[in-house]
């Protein structure tokens, strides 16, 4: 989403307004760097670049009246420059708040500063990531996340950008048209499933003018995290043809398979047909005309898909012929697998099959990514993936859902702890592999602070730090609320991933659905004191723009705890044939979700607008317009068609959802009830409310793209109004049974 980062005014305006003799001058891409993040201190900095030895490291010093930053490439230099802030000026860059209140005159350091990393990999990003966060991103946006990128230490990003464009050309070379490729590719939200075949066409189709404005944007992404030293990792193909791929290879040995998420069937092409190397080699040359390489391919065999043959021969054939490709067009390919099939299908991925899949490629060339090692570390149960090089990532998010969560005292131990670790293996790197950002900031500022460490991290110490650089102050309130954080919210127990509130769930009786799972990791009512202690904290922070974020999101996860008692409370009334408080307990209800949507409309992080705003951007015409708007409001609420059963996966806590999409849904259930009052039929009410959402989902409408009002204001009144309700409700709430 546009507009969430380095939102402090007088930095927008400042970068906005940065002076064009920089891209007229000489200065190196470390130096622009710093003149983005910093640009009206740039000139008390100066850059030494000294490419020695095979660690990555940085120095910082003062020379004169110069803070020298000192490191082997681009991104160790924007690692010093971050650490310098935090250390020095008491500063942070995230993407739910910034805090860059710098004097004048920065402070000296006096004594060598020399940090190195044991990490060789820094991974970033999910393929999931291209699309529950960044399917609408332009360039301004791409920019500013790789600075965030370099900044937080981050050398090895995936890069699937523009991958449609060369398989484009790579289909038009064998004599493919449009119209036999028009139910191939996917919509811009759908790229994420259509290139781990997992789906085709939906969302489409994808027009010329896409391809080229993605192909440039790419090649700009590229060239940026290249010349600050980052290693990029390009898809490479392990399989997945058009439908119509049958008309031009008739003989071509396909198998179809099916994701199981009502979509249609895809189609594989056996690695034993000898057209599988052609095209791999064909697809790879192709993307290194146009992208250049880094020799790291990433390659998922049976994402979310269960092989056809659970033979380790049959698997070590697969994976040999995919290398093979690879090293056809490469012989330096080195292939990057995501380790998530490991962990999603265990119950098919057992030793055998996972060794033959392995044991195929060359130790020194495969990278596994232990995708979700905080939440189930399968390098434990497989000899550290016998023998091949890995990576400890952190997972962490779901389908972009906006929920206060996360295993902090695992993210703050566990990577050193394993790196000292002798049953490790080669563990070569730490990465990111969450589904999507722009939330949970904390958790993303302890993960990447492992990379310059090698020893586990002190909780208590490293949050009165984190705070301060976050508010730009020590308070006690604070402190004692972010104590109370980390043992709720974020002590990562008992679920996988982060609650949501019933509000996102399609209207029911039950304490829970499929994707709208409301089990906490907490008491609810042991979260109030933290919200007591940042309202309490508003008079000594309210201008700090960390400090709003966290109080309107701390604000939203105790309301969005309180529906469900509320909820339940409704669903007691019908149950007891209490017409009364059934209309009490509604209204209140439909007044709960109007109240958040006020809230969540006061910081730009929380509001739909810009994500619907910037989907229509990429269009040239109102036809192209209507399509990216339609695959932007599909995502977040239905998924996919109407009987999709991943609707609500990727449900989003944000302004201009609840009052136009959540509050008119549960008036529609609250109607029907009362219509018919003891008979109520659930399933009937999903077939005809389904419908409804369909026609949200192909409806057009703007939404608002600036935040407003006051969350300080918001938070305090919403805190007067609620806290003294939700304990007497929460209480009355009787058990609720959790299917999932």
């Amino acid at each position: 989403m546009k507009n969430t980062f380095y939102l402090i005014t007088a930095f927008l305006i400042s970068f906005a307004c940065r002076s064009t003799s920089l891209q007229k001058s000489n200065n190196t891409p470390e130096e622009t760097l710093i003149a983005r993040v910093v640009p009206n201190h740039a000139s008390q900095f100066s850059v030494e670049i000294e490419s020695s030895g095979k660690e990555d490291w940085f120095e910082i010093v003062s020379k004169g009246d110069k803070i020298v930053l000192r490191g082997n490439n681009g991104v160790s230099i924007a690692s010093a420059l971050y650490y310098y802030l935090n250390q020095y000026t008491n500063s942070q860059i995230t993407w739910n708040g910034t805090n860059l209140n710098l004097p004048k005159k920065l402070p000296a350091v006096p004594k060598l500063i020399h940090k190195k990393t044991p990490y060789e990999y820094r991974y970033y990003l999910n393929y999931c990531t291209f699309n529950y966060s960044m399917s609408w991103w332009d360039w301004n946006r791409w920019e500013k996340e790789i600075d965030w990128m370099a900044l937080h230490g981050i050398n090895m990003p995936l890069a699937i950008t523009g991958e449609e464009y060369i398989w484009d050309e790579v289909y038009k070379s064998y004599g493919f048209s449009d119209e036999d490729l028009n139910s191939f590719f996917s919509g811009p939200a759908y790229f994420s499933w259509f290139w781990m075949g997992n789906l085709d066409g939906w969302g489409g189709p994808l027009s010329k003018n896409w391809k080229d404005t993605h192909r440039d944007l790419q090649l700009k992404i590229l060239k940026r995290e290249r010349e600050l030293g980052m290693k990029t990792v390009l898809p490479a193909f392990t399989g997945h043809v058009p439908a119509s791929f049958k008309k031009f290879f008739p003989n071509a040995k396909l198998k179809q398979t099916n994701w199981g998420n009502d979509f249609e069937d895809t189609y594989i092409l056996d690695s034993d047909d000898p057209l599988f190397a052609e095209i791999g080699k064909k697809f790879l040359e192709m993307q290194s005309k146009i992208y250049g390489t880094d020799h790291l391919y990433s390659a998922d065999t049976f994402n979310e898909n269960t092989p056809p043959s659970n033979n380790p021969a049959y698997l070590s054939e697969l994976s040999k012929k995919i290398f093979e490709g690879m090293k056809s067009a490469d012989t330096d390919a080195v292939w990057v697998m995501q380790g998530w099939l490991f962990y999603s299908h265990r119950e098919f991925w057992e030793a055998p099959q996972i060794k033959g899949m392995l044991d195929a490629v060359p130790d020194d060339r495969m990278i596994i990514l232990d995708l979700a090692t905080e939440i189930e570390p399968v390098w434990k149960r497989t000899e550290a993936f016998y023998g091949k090089q890995w990576i400890w990532n952190m997972l962490h998010n779901f389908g972009g859902n906006i929920s206060m969560f996360g295993r902090i005292e695992t993210v703050a131990n566990e990577p050193a702890k394993v790196l000292a670790d002798a049953k490790s293996g080669k563990l070569k790197g730490i990465g990111l592999t969450m589904e999507a950002i722009e939330q949970n900031p904390v958790l993303y500022e302890l993960m990447t602070d492992n990379t310059w460490r090698d020893t586990p991290i002190d909780l208590n110490s490293w949050l009165a730090k984190y705070t301060l650089n976050r508010y730009g102050k020590s308070n006690a309130d604070i402190s004692k609320a972010w104590d109370i954080l980390v043992k709720t919210v974020y002590n990562g127990q008992v679920i996988r991933d982060g609650a949501e509130s019933i509000i996102v769930s399609r209207p029911t009786f039950e304490g829970y659905r499929r994707w709208a799972r409301t089990k906490l990791n907490y008491t609810p009512k042991d979260l109030l004191p933290a919200w007591d202690l940042f309202i309490k904290a508003i008079p000594a922070c309210q201008k700090s723009d960390g400090f709003q974020y966290d109080l309107v999101d701390v604000t939203r996860q105790v309301l969005a705890n309180y529906a469900l008692p509320l909820q339940q409370q409704i669903a007691k009334a019908y149950q007891n044939n209490d017409k009364a408080a059934f209309d009490k307990n509604s209204k209140e209800f439909l007044e709960l979700i109007d109240d958040m949507d006020k809230l969540l409309a006061s910081r730009q992080d929380f509001l739909l607008g810009p994500w619907i705003a910037d989907a229509r951007s990429w269009g040239i015409d109102e036809k192209e317009k209507a399509l990216y708007e339609q695959n932007a409001r599909d995502l977040i609420t239905l998924w996919g068609g109407a009987d999709n059963r991943l609707h609500e996966y990727s449900n989003r806590q944000w302004s201009g959802l609840f009052t136009d999409f959540y509050k008119p849904r549960w008036q529609q259930f609250f109607t029907d009830v009362k219509a018919s009052w003891g008979h109520f039929n659930q399933d009937d009410f999903d077939k005809k409310i389904k419908q409804w959402e369909w026609k949200w989902v192909t409806a057009r409408k703007d939404f608002p793209v600036k935040a407003t009002g006051n969350p300080n204001e918001i938070a305090r009144a919403l805190h007067k109004k609620y806290r003294s309700r939700i304990i007497p409700v929460t209480e009355q709430m009787t058990t609720i049974k959790y299917d999932y």
